[in-house]
């Protein structure tokens, strides 16, 4: 007789997976530790704030599982179920660092960031991707997604970093839900209840057949456990996010004048790579990103063959530094990311212009500095990018910023403009230092005003009056560095057209930002704004883990 993991509860699911007798929970709900943004909304907090962390064996082999409640605010991911998740998956890796062989098991039934915590929801993703990408040079990251919500958001983003994804048919696996596709785009973009349509984009079988999971598995416990088994002892050997060339030649070869369906997906990714590379007309639009990257590199020409992303490398404070822009283009033949959005070639064009560089640099003491210029509108909303995986281009960014970081690059992110949503996951997050220009007109945000409105079911004015009591949920710059993490937030007269008095002030700030960075994350939760509340609970969980941890 089957029996059913889909219909387990969070912690149902880890004690499933784990032997029996071996289940130990760490923070459970007993210590209460629960997310203090909630109740001042009016929404009732849980004890376990829908992440539950379980260690155990799987047949005999240590393990974490890190299992996400999807019936608690959709899966949400909050300051309080971001660092449980983060901070375990740290503690992990200095275990693995001191010889011991745990491997790492992540449950996806999430929506992506809790809306209600907006900012702090995206810099506890962009934690968590780091400590996989540093994880996954050890030992395999397992990601489950068993259904009911399915994964979405930036937690999509994050599973596709995963060594080995397992599915059920009746999963979703997208980085933008059908319904905000459709606020974002359109009901001619995306009509969100054609179910059909959307089970043939998203579901966890044409994810399997598109060659974008590993595993596809019977809602079966048994099932489940063989499977995560099966990813341990024949790990994959390349990643997708490492396949740069390969989605690129093969994104290069759509036809975006038809309605490409899973199959045309299939045939595509069982070419070889083609030698024939898309024509890409270039319409540069001026923007703060295309303004800055040629006030750094001094007029450089972009070494990109791709139009809407700028790579330039200069001399800069001293030390060669590649500068990396994504900016608008209005020949982008992708037409939801013609305004700087970060949509599937930005996202691959990214990882492969930052991987030249770990490769060049690869036997270099003195390795080169790598500056994200940060103006990205969003990722893009689309029908296309959606069924060709936008989140796995997303992530081949964040892979690749977060494994230069740890190679032993510099990387700054230098933010100019907006700064939202997957877009900001992928171009921006991944640096360990922070510089933002003090900018009334620059927004910081999960997603546009408009979408999460209608996500949460609430007006554009109960939004606004929510950042009142929740600095995380407001847009303007200044909110976000209450939280704690930028190095600098740098005031100057003039934004778009900087004199030299500008300028140097920036450069200096930069600067120092560049000789700070490190090969981790960690300083986001050490800069004075984070300790004086604005991570509190942050580095207040990270402290409870710790404690019980060994």
């Amino acid at each position: 007789m089957k029996t059913s993991f889909i219909e387990l509860k969070g912690r149902e699911r880890a004690q499933a997976l784990l032997d029996i007798n071996t289940f130990e929970e760490i923070l459970d709900p007993f210590e209460r530790i629960e997310s203090p943004h909630l109740p001042a909304q009016g929404i009732v907090p849980e004890s376990d704030d829908g992440v539950v962390i379980a260690r155990g064996t799987i047949s005999g082999q240590p393990a974490v599982i890190l299992s996400i409640e999807g019936s608690f605010q959709g899966g949400g991911i909050g300051e309080v179920s971001g660092s449980k998740i983060a901070g375990s998956l740290e503690y992990v890796l200095k275990d693995i660092q001191n010889g011991k062989k745990i491997i790492p098991v992540i449950i996806f039934d999430t929506g992506g960031v809790r809306l209600q915590e907006a900012n702090y929801g995206l810099l506890c993703i962009s934690e968590i991707q780091s400590a996989i990408v540093a994880l996954k040079r050890h030992v395999p990251v397992i990601g489950l997604i068993p259904g009911n919500v399915g994964c979405f958001g930036g937690m999509s983003i994050t599973a596709a970093l995963c060594s080995t994804l397992i599915i059920t048919e009746t999963a979703r696996f997208g980085l933008n839900g059908p319904e905000v596709i459709e606020q974002e785009a359109g009901i001619e973009e995306l009509n969100s209840r054609d179910r059909r349509l959307i089970w043939d984009t998203i579901g966890g079988r044409s994810r399997f057949e598109t060659g974008l999971v590993d595993q596809l598995v019977e809602d079966d416990i048994p099932a489940f456990k063989k499977a995560i088994i099966k990813a341990v002892t024949e790990p994959d050997t390349i990643s997708r996010t490492r396949q740069i060339e390969h989605y690129l030649s093969l994104i290069s070869q759509i036809d975006l004048s038809v309605k490409n369906t899973k199959t045309d997906f299939i045939e595509l990714n069982k070419k070889k790579k083609t030698e024939v590379k898309a024509v890409l007309e270039n319409k540069p639009v001026e923007g703060k990103g295309r303004t800055w990257f040629t006030i750094l590199t001094e007029g450089a020409s972009s070494i990109s063959e791709y139009p809407s992303l700028l790579v330039a490398d200069t001399q800069f404070e001293g030390k060669l530094t590649r500068f990396i822009a994504v900016v608008p283009n209005e020949a982008n033949r992708f037409p939801r990311a013609r305004h700087g959005e970060v949509g599937l070639l930005e996202g691959w064009a990214i990882a492969k212009y930052v991987r030249q560089a770990i490769d060049e640099d690869a036997h270099k003491a003195d390795k080169r500095n790598i500056v994200a210029i940060i103006d990205v509108p969003s990722q893009a909303y689309g029908y296309h990018e959606e069924l060709f995986g936008i989140h796995y281009a997303c992530a081949a960014g964040v892979d690749a910023y977060a494994s230069a970081r740890i190679s032993g690059h510099s990387v700054t992110g230098f933010i100019v403009g907006n700064a939202i949503s997957g877009a900001f996951l992928t171009h921006g997050m991944q640096a360990s230092r922070l510089v933002a220009l003090n900018d009334p007109s620059i927004n910081i945000q999960a997603m546009s005003k408009e979408s999460a409105a209608r996500i949460t079911k609430r007006t554009i004015a109960e939004l606004e009056k929510a950042t009142q009591k929740v600095p995380a949920m407001a847009y303007d710059v200044a909110s976000f560095n209450a939280l704690g993490p930028l190095d600098a937030l740098v005031t100057i007269t003039d934004t778009t057209h900087p004199d030299s008095v500008d300028i140097q002030k920036v450069s200096a700030a930069l600067g120092k930002a560049i000789h700070k960075a490190d090969d981790t994350l960690n300083q986001r939760l050490e800069t004075p704004n984070a300790i004086n509340q604005g991570r509190a609970y942050s580095r207040l969980v990270r402290t409870k883990i710790g404690e019980q941890w060994n």
